[in-house]
């Protein structure tokens, strides 16, 4: 094993340290592909191994659930154990749970298989930006975060598409399967390379993990998630209320367990100090918000557009990748344009847009019914694409501006775990807002697609719900208004500028 170091290499035309960066740059990429190839399968996987609506929302809300759950204690385990250590093992075992998705042969192995590839995720993901923070230097910074900006933005308008190609190609007559089995030969060659050219490094100072603090978080979520997920299906029994009633008290007990650790001098899983910071603060609450709608929005358009409009995969995502190319460009300019200018401004009008173009979605939607076209929903997905971009990146900084430079690391990985958690969340309200419908219509109805059709402009109505209540958290965040450095010939008051993001 390489030995263990805390500072980037002397040289550096060391060509090794860009084979690395190739290598926990594809983890990454992988991760991204994987949590949104599934979408686009799912009516193909439901009709192959016969799965139930509530086993479709946990064969893809399983993955994100475990995602949130192990993302924080990932990032630790990489501190303790050592980030390269951690991150082959979790690619291994990755790699090894897309091999189970694969060759599942029934709804609860893929569920199973797709669980425990989340949780090897949230242990390599972690590891990508630390093992780059102790690989690169300080001024070599600015290209490495571009290239995993660029990898980002990749992975998440290609996933859709390169899993429609897979299904359409039907390799081997795998049908589904590939969209998994693709991963081995990567994962396998990660391995290979991970193991020669990545350098082992841990933090200086390590800290012990708080097992009871993750047990008490996956609790908690899932007391939530579970029963929204399977509550519907077995007719809203009285345990399922109990359950949801249950994630409060126990939210409450971690929160609790975290204060304790504090006055212990032990370190936390969350820093609860963050929350004192007003920006923060309400930027977590637009973040859970924003991932909630989201996550309901992703699944029921994919159901929508393959078995409400009757499409095929590869139809309904390129179709989609108007949404998230559009997307790509807005998220470009609003960092770039739009931030430097109008601050929180930029972040308000995209919610606001946002919801200009869902409405636009619902009435398409409504009035074209089973006979809508692409070049109908074309306007309204580019509108929502580019007020989806004048939102994500720019919420992150926004949230993150006002935090100390010492805690940005810690507020960082909250922010993605708690959007994680609003994506699981959102996924079991699908069992509300989009299956309650289609169990409703009749049976001519669903074999028509109409019912699909019918659940999704329902589903709209929440998403735009839900935008609405993230535009009114937004008006806690800071203003985000250039300074005096940035141009402006007026001195803005003193409780006007709002500190740089970290």
């Amino acid at each position: 094993m390489n030995p263990v170091q805390e500072a980037p290499p002397a040289s550096a035309d060391d060509r090794r340290r860009w084979i690395a960066l190739a290598v926990v740059l594809t983890a990454s990429l992988l991760d991204l592909v994987d949590a949104t190839i599934v979408n686009v399968a799912i009516p193909t996987i439901q009709r192959d191994i016969d799965a139930s609506y509530s086993a479709i929302q946990w064969i893809t809300g399983g993955y994100t659930l475990a995602f949130a759950v192990g993302l924080i204690t990932g990032g630790r385990l990489g501190d303790i154990w050592g980030r390269k250590r951690v991150f082959q093992l979790s690619m291994l075992g990755f790699t090894a749970a897309s091999a189970l998705s694969g060759l599942a042969v029934g709804p609860e192995m893929l569920i199973g298989a797709r669980i425990l590839q989340g949780l090897m995720a949230a242990m390599m993901v972690p590891q990508v930006l630390s093992i780059i923070q102790v690989t690169f230097k300080p001024e070599e910074s600015g290209r490495v975060y571009g290239l995993f900006g660029a990898i980002s933005g990749i992975g998440a308008v290609s996933g859709p598409v390169i899993g429609a190609l897979l299904v359409e190609w039907d390799l081997l007559g795998l049908g589904w399967r590939p969209i998994f089995l693709i991963n081995l030969p990567i994962g396998i060659a990660g391995l290979i390379l991970g193991q020669r050219y990545l350098t082992e490094s841990k933090a200086p100072h390590a800290v012990r993990l708080d097992l009871v603090g993750v047990a008490l978080a996956s609790l908690g979520l899932l007391l939530l998630v579970f029963p929204l997920t399977q509550g519907r299906e077995a007719g809203w029994p009285a345990w399922s209320f109990v359950a949801m009633a249950l994630s409060v008290p126990t939210f409450v007990v971690f929160v609790l367990h975290q204060r304790a650790r504090i006055r212990a001098e032990r370190t936390p899983l969350v820093e609860l100090s963050l929350f004192r910071i007003k920006s923060f603060a309400a930027g977590i609450a637009v973040q859970l918000t924003f991932g909630t709608t989201f996550g309901l929005f992703s699944l029921t358009g994919a159901l929508y557009m393959q078995i409400g409009l009757g499409w095929s995969a590869i139809h309904a995502a390129l179709t989609s990748l108007l949404f998230g190319a559009t997307m790509a460009l807005s998220t470009n300019v609003a960092m770039r344009v739009l931030m430097p200018r109008f601050g929180r401004a930029v972040l308000q009008a995209g919610a606001l847009l946002m919801i200009v173009g869902l409405y636009g979605y619902h009435w398409v939607a409504d009035h074209q019914g089973t006979s809508t076209t692409t070049w109908e929903l074309a306007p309204v997905l580019v509108v929502a694409g580019w007020a989806l971009g004048m939102i994500m990146a720019p919420l992150m900084s926004a949230v993150l501006s006002d935090v100390p430079f010492q805690n940005a690391g810690s507020a960082s990985g909250l922010t993605n775990t708690v959007n994680q958690m609003g994506m699981a969340i959102g996924l079991g309200l699908a069992s509300v807002a989009y299956f309650a419908v289609v169990d409703d219509a009749s049976r001519a109805d669903r074999a028509s697609g109409a019912a699909f059709v019918d659940a999704f402009i329902n589903t709209l109505w929440w998403v735009m719900a839900g935008m609405a209540l993230a535009f009114l958290l937004m008006c806690a965040l800071p203003s985000l208004r250039p300074d005096a450095k940035a141009g402006e010939e007026a001195e803005p008051a003193a409780d006007d500028v709002s500190q740089p993001a970290h």
